[in-house]
């Protein structure tokens, strides 16, 4: 799988400088991302920029969405809340690549307080170049 043309990219105060260096990654991968902020690293609510980018998801106005906190719990949870988003939560590539493979995730959940920036950018990669399984796994996305 190639990377999209398209993602949407959120985050808090405490993930702003990992997205900051996802954007700009994506950027140089000429992926077009719209960053639903935040702008600083000025204290925020997380479920604002979660509820943004699972919107754009849900809408899909993007086939893929990338969330960042603290511990990416907030808005792992906040993203789930909308239909036709299944977020995951990972914090090692190779949960990026089952999220994906077994899970048919479209949201990418980071915890930026507990990952280096270069595992994000790993993360990243493999979450979007990753292929659905389907097959055994499509009953059980489908029960979700």
């Amino acid at each position: 799988m190639n990377l999209p043309a398209n993602i949407a990219i959120g985050s808090d105060h405490a993930g702003f400088e990992y997205k900051e260096a996802i954007r700009q990654y994506l950027s140089q991968q000429q992926v077009a991302v719209e960053d639903l902020g935040t702008y600083s690293t000025e204290s925020c609510d997380y479920p604002d920029y979660a509820h943004a980018v699972a919107r754009a998801v849900e809408e899909g106005r993007v086939p893929f969405g990338i969330l960042l906190c603290g511990s990416a719990n907030g808005v792992a949870i906040t993203a789930n809340k909308h239909q036709k988003v299944r977020a995951a939560l990972c914090w090692q590539n190779e949960i990026a690549a089952l999220a994906r493979q077994h899970n048919d995730a479209n949201v990418l959940c980071l915890p930026a307080r507990y990952i280096t920036i270069d595992e994000a950018l790993e993360m990243v990669h493999t979450f979007l170049t990753t292929d659905f399984e389907g097959g055994r796994h499509q009953k059980r996305v489908e029960k979700i």
